[in-house]
């Protein structure tokens, strides 16, 4: 592997135009994850403290090793939307450590709106479980919640990925030898009261836990008994009389004491084997990457940059350097992992599609996770490119993507449009893992683009009715589609809806993804479909 050089002049307007513009960017995302990250008002906090109950990011610090890290997930879900009422959508979701361990960590959120559920939630809850099953790992399940936000019942309740599938996945988890745990530290009501009954073992904590599938007030309305929640519920009936609960709890801390002691009786699963190296930090500084960020949108940003300041020693072994050099492939460390990398330097050939599947063939064979770092406004168009068979090179890349046998690992560094999307592994073409970073944009296409599309297409409408275009009306209708693309092309409105598994900090993205291929060897990877062959 040779050290990757770097041009990178910090002293030109360029850098520093680039660098401003940027700190901007991560300002306000920090501001943005403060908010988010205090969970439900102050008045919500302060009365579940007074319960003698810790909060959700508390009780998982408490779960996990001491020193390792927790790669939380999905933390802007909801983010913009009920008026900001959900924050994290009422629960955090993330991976962690547990006696040496990595597990799934699912933990409601009781200080918004009681823990619970609208869409997001719950799609941000079955994201956690696909990424168990995907790589093979336990779940912890810390329950706090009043089940289905009832305003919202039509979009949470009947659908295939609605709230039921939480049952379904436990089911299907459980049957793949992946240990399913739960931990009852507050409501646990009607379908949720499922969760704790369908887990491997459950532990409830007394006088805080309950768990039933009708509580007092329907029980009052459907049958005239008038019952308390311990009574109906609690500890006690749960761990002496129903037998739904393994384990009593005095409090929260004895309930995580015990939960940590089950996952010393579980069995080290079969892993992945790669080769590591020893961890090294980059030749250049990652905090440079703030100035290598093109702050104009119409620039490309150097993918070479971006591949020094998160390769160990800016080290990088590179697969056809002088053919279609709108794709940059090769293979680096990333924290003492092996990676194959694939980056975007311009749009899509039907030669740079070539040269990303051979490379992905390569990675597949070599057992070698794929890192995606996607900038990329889609395929090249035109009457020249389209008549050579751009469509049918193109699908060859789609196809090894799609197939690719290893963990595929995708950071949205700059624009995601269009099909270059796919190509490059976006949410459809399941990636383990996929993040973005705060200067990113996603969408099907780039907002003047699309303006012009469709004032284009309004205007041949018109004229085929013997109808001049209103240029006014053709300028309005342009800044109405500008605008809609804005804000739905931000990288906020994509986590919001969890179109993505988190925004993060470039810096950080070398322990984020270093994180993501050690939770990716839980499970071995499958065989390849086919030999290497040449495009």
């Amino acid at each position: 592997m040779y050290t990757i050089p770097s041009h990178l002049d910090k002293d030109s307007q360029e850098f520093k135009d680039n660098s401003r513009h940027y700190t901007a960017i991560l300002a306000r995302h920090r501001e943005i994850m403060g908010e988010v990250m205090q969970g439900g008002p102050s008045h919500a906090i302060e009365k579940h403290r007074a319960r003698g109950k810790l909060l959700a990011r508390e009780r998982i610090d408490l779960l996990i090793d001491p020193g390792t890290p927790f790669l939380e997930l999905s933390t802007l879900a909801a983010y913009g939307q009920y008026g900001d009422s959900f924050p994290g959508a009422g629960i955090v979701t993330g991976l962690g450590v547990v006696h040496g361990r990595e597990a799934v960590i699912i933990a409601n959120d009781a200080t918004v709106k009681g823990g619970t559920y609208v869409k997001e939630t719950i799609r941000k809850h079955i994201r956690a479980q696909e990424i168990a099953m995907q790589n093979g790992l336990p779940c912890v399940y810390m329950v706090d919640s009043g089940g289905v936000f009832l305003p919202e019942q039509a979009e949470v309740f009947p659908d295939r990925d609605d709230f039921g599938r939480i049952f379904f996945n436990q089911a299907r988890l459980s049957a793949s030898g992946c240990p399913q745990i739960a931990i009852v530290m507050g409501s646990c009501t009607a379908g949720g009261a499922y969760i704790p009954a369908m887990s491997d073992e459950t532990i409830i904590v007394k006088n805080q836990g309950t768990i039933f599938i009708g509580g007092p007030p329907l029980v009052k309305a459907a049958t005239g008994e008038i019952v308390s929640p311990e009574e109906l519920g609690g500890a006690e009936v749960h761990t002496t009389r129903s037998g739904v609960a393994d384990h009593f709890a005095e409090n929260d801390q004895h309930a995580i004491s015990i939960c940590r002691s089950i996952f010393e009786t579980l069995q080290p699963g079969i892993k992945q084997e790669l080769r590591l190296r020893e961890a090294e930090e980059p030749r250049y500084d990652p905090d440079e990457l703030t100035g290598v960020l093109q702050a104009d949108p119409k620039k490309q940003t150097d993918p070479y940059e971006i591949i020094a300041r998160l390769a160990d020693g800016s080290r990088f072994h590179e697969f056809k350097a002088r053919y279609a050099t709108s794709l940059v492939t090769g293979f680096a460390h990333v924290m003492g992992y092996p990676l194959g990398i694939i980056a975007n330097n311009g749009v899509l050939f039907a030669e740079s599609s070539l040269k990303g599947a051979h490379f992905i063939q390569l990675c597949d064979f070599r057992r070698i996770p794929i890192l995606f770092l996607q900038n990329i406004t889609g395929f090249m168009v035109g009457k020249v490119y389209e008549n050579a068979g751009l469509a049918r090179d193109g699908s060859k890349l789609v196809h090894a993507v799609a197939n690719a046998s290893v963990p595929k690992i995708t950071i949205i560094t700059g624009g995601s449009y269009g099909a270059g999307n796919y190509a490059m592994a976006g949410r459809a073409f399941d990636p383990h893992f996929l993040f973005m970073w705060p200067g990113s944009r996603i969408s099907v296409m780039g907002g003047q683009q699309a303006a012009m599309v469709l004032a284009q297409v309004k205007a041949d409408q018109l004229e085929a009715r013997g109808l001049k275009p209103d240029p006014k009306e053709m300028e309005s209708m342009k800044a109405g589609i500008l605008e809609k693309y804005e804000t739905e092309g931000s990288p906020y409105y994509s986590s919001s809806r969890l179109w993505d598994d988190g925004i993060i900090e470039p810096v950080q993205t070398r322990q984020v993804v270093a994180m993501a291929v050690a939770i990716s060897l839980n499970k071995v990877f499958k065989d390849p479909k086919s030999g290497v062959y040449r495009m």
